[in-house]
């Protein structure tokens, strides 16, 4: 039996992408409400689905909590003092806020609060407040280092999570105003269209164009090229000057727990149920390994290149490790993973004597596919597919609107999409 003494929290954004997180060991789980959280603009829980989801986790020891971490307005709070008594009714472990108001609409309720990491919190002092608040957690600031979380650690006893894996933003903890300025939507009401993350050139008035040579890894230096300023001391892509690589922290579990931090946090609510489960999986075999001793084994380095290549197979912009030991200076095009799925199928029906499913396909499948199964209740399964049987006959290959047998081994159910694992010959995933 392994001892947790670190929390894994991942990001859920729908039923199926719950499901995974409790499947792929989570010890909690975090989900918006519709009109509360900073992503407004994918599926959220309603209130009225919010107390399944709570019994779901608790049913299997895990823990959710609730995003109602917005900047708020007089109207805001307004709804949520009507909407907090329901938070507690559901039984929600606790609410991640960024407001004050929301934190005392939270504490009139009996609702723990976890201050968000839109609070820019960077100091212990800060906390102390906060303790004074009754704030049980705190998530500190994506931009402070290692060694200054060591710092804070040993000067508070209230629990400090941390972001170790997924998108970075471009402004300190998220408060950035760009998507407000050139769309109306206010990336700090949850509504970003994520401008930061599209091709961009930086011109001046004279002409002189901002270049970041991404095959150039000097000195600070910059050269005038003509009418254009070159910047070498960037590796980069060039045009996507604004959007930072993922944060990736799967290999400095060590230094994370002995940092003081209890409870690492995966981003993505914005992310499918195959991310979540990927992503959860790959982060609680670390963390195990971590705490059975097997961290510094012979076969350690395999592990971590094994970690790296699954995590490289979901969504990803390319990893760094934000400012944990450095100023992040990678930039990064869209996406970077090593796989991309297609949806070929659906399940019709699964037999469970025989743990096999039946499926209709709309693409073509062949035996030795890699394939995703992913529902509401399921979650998000990945294997291989090693038979296939057309009206009781072995076959190789199928083709769109036949009815074929697979084998499955877990249970699956009638509705859950099949989606086919390629290669991504577009993209190039860089781990290291």
């Amino acid at each position: 039996m392994v001892v947790k003494i670190v929390e894994l929290l991942a990001p859920a954004r729908d039923m199926a992408s719950l499901n995974s997180a409790i499947k792929n060991g989570a010890d909690s789980v975090y989900v918006g409400l519709e009109g509360y959280n900073m992503r407004a603009n994918i599926a959220n829980f309603s209130i009225n689905n919010l107390a399944h989801a709570v019994n779901l986790c608790h049913d299997s020891g895990v823990k959710l909590y609730v995003c109602t971490n917005t900047v708020m307005k007089e109207e805001d709070l307004i709804e949520l003092k009507s909407l907090m008594p329901l938070i507690k009714s559901s039984g929600a472990d606790a609410v991640i806020a960024s407001d004050l108001g929301a934190l005392n609409i939270a504490r009139e309720n009996g609702i723990s609060v976890h201050m968000s990491v839109q609070a820019n919190l960077s100091n212990s002092e800060a906390l102390k407040v906060l303790k004074k608040l009754e704030v049980t957690r705190v998530i500190l600031s994506r931009e402070i280092p290692l060694n200054e979380i060591k710092k804070i650690a040993d000067n508070t006893d209230m629990e400090l999570e941390v972001f170790v894996h997924g998108a970075m933003c471009v402004a300190i903890s998220g408060r950035c105003f760009l998507s407000s300025h050139l769309y109306d939507k206010s990336a700090n009401c949850g509504k970003c269209l994520q401008p930061c993350r599209k091709e961009w050139k930086l011109v001046s008035e004279d002409g002189e164009e901002l270049i970041i040579d991404e095959n150039f890894e000097g000195d600070n230096e910059s050269e005038f090229n003509g009418h254009k300023l070159v910047f070498n001391h960037l590796k980069s892509d060039k045009s996507h000057i604004l959007s930072p690589r993922d944060l990736c922290m799967v290999e400095y579990i060590p230094e994370l727990v002995d940092s003081g931090v209890k409870v690492f946090k995966i981003e993505g609510r914005a992310r499918p149920a195959d991310y979540v489960a990927t992503v959860t999986r790959v982060y609680r075999e670390a963390i195990d390994t971590y705490y059975k001793g097997m961290w510094n084994s012979e076969h350690h380095g395999k592990k971590v290149k094994k970690w790296k290549e699954e995590l490289g197979k979901v969504f990803n912009r390319g990893f760094d490790t934000g400012f944990f030991f450095r100023i992040p200076h990678e930039t990064s095009s869209s996406n970077q993973a090593t796989k991309i799925k297609k949806d070929v199928g659906v399940v019709v029906n699964y037999y469970q004597k025989v743990g096999a499913a039946e499926i209709r396909l709309w693409e073509k499948l062949e035996v030795g596919d890699e394939i995703i199964i992913q529902g509401n209740t399921t979650g998000s399964i990945v294997i291989m597919v090693e038979s296939m049987q057309l009206n009781g006959k072995n076959i190789d290959k199928a083709v769109k609107d036949q009815n074929v047998a697979i084998y499955v081994g877990e249970m699956v159910r009638p509705n859950d999409l099949i989606y086919k694992r390629l290669n991504n010959n577009l993209k190039s995933c860089k781990t290291e």
